[in-house]
């Protein structure tokens, strides 16, 4: 059966990602595009998805590519009108606006879906299969990235629940809640600029079940060659997961490499769990970067200009 979606939000995420990965999918078909400022050729457009909902547009789900400050009050419109819910990261800007959403998918018998798309990068599995055993030492992860290149314009990064420097920083911590044993946080350094609401950049230090530390280490002003990078330090050698999870290295020698086929794997699974009649829901990233704005000490950093 074909899966009639809609994309609401068609900003750089929905182009760079999902519009390729719906078209690469023959699960899917693309129905409709809900945007204030922007349509895809040939594609029915509406200005939202209050407009799309009222029009003759046939719809079966909703990729929600919106700022995770709006995303709850579009998602639940969706689930009450029978659609299933693909989220993009973060899932929201609040743990219980998450778990609202579940459960109202759940009472509705639709699927949703939280998307870590990195867990989905090419050497994430081979990783945690070579960690299965081994007793972790340390971690260090260093996620450093330039916010000017990949969100440009992007100012809803810095207001209330848009996270700053996590909203990429979550993507490492979604690789490592699947890879590492429980972790929690000790300490945080959030660093503010004094014209924003959300840290650019940030230390966080976690100590896991087994007593090992955790240091992550945050920067949205990184120019140049970017970092993302997660390097574990075990008793049976060190692995370091780079490039996003798209390599993985043994003691110094690349053992997997692949292409970028995070979001295909993102609508695999979402085909799937629409097929089963069945949610995937999972707040333990957000839950960390929660837990950072709770316990971390605020610094104020130099005004930020893009």
């Amino acid at each position: 059966m074909t899966i009639r979606i809609a994309i609401v939000g068609l900003g750089k995420i929905a182009r760079d990602q999902h519009l390729p990965a719906i078209e690469k999918d023959g699960r899917f078909e693309l129905a409709a595009v809900a945007s204030r400022s922007a349509g895809v050729d040939g594609v029915p457009h509406f200005t939202d998805l209050s407009e799309l909902l009222a029009s003759d547009v046939q719809f079966d789900a909703v990729a929600l590519c919106t700022p995770p400050q709006v995303r709850h009050t579009i998602a639940r419109q969706a689930i009450d009108a029978g659609k299933h819910v693909m989220l993009e990261k973060p899932p929201g800007a609040t743990l219980s606006e998450v778990e609202d959403l579940k459960a109202a998918a759940q009472a509705k018998g639709v699927t949703l879906q939280t998307t870590w798309h990195s867990r989905y990068a090419t050497a994430v599995a081979p990783a945690q299969t070579w960690l299965s055993g081994k007793t972790i030492k340390s971690v260090q992860i260093n996620w450093k990235e330039d916010v000017r290149v990949w969100h440009p314009g992007q100012t809803w990064i810095w207001q209330a629940g848009g996270l700053g420097v996590f909203d990429p920083g979550i993507n490492a911590l979604s690789i490592a809640t699947v890879v590492l044993p429980a972790f929690f946080l000790e300490k945080a350094t959030l660093h503010v600029p004094e014209n924003c609401q959300s840290p650019v950049e940030a230390q966080l230090t976690f100590r896991t079940v087994t007593g090992a530390p955790v240091q992550a280490d945050f920067d949205f002003l990184q120019t140049g060659e970017q970092s993302w990078d997660i390097i574990i330090d075990t008793d049976g050698g060190e692995l370091k997961l780079s490039h996003g999870g798209s390599r993985l290295w043994v003691d110094g020698e690349l053992t997997h490499e692949g292409p970028d086929e995070e979001y295909p794997g993102l609508y695999d699974a979402f085909a799937r769990l629409i097929a089963a009649g069945g949610s995937d829901v999972d707040v333990s990233p957000l839950r960390h970067v929660a837990d950072a704005f709770l316990l971390g000490e605020r610094v104020t950093a130099p005004a930020f200009i893009e």
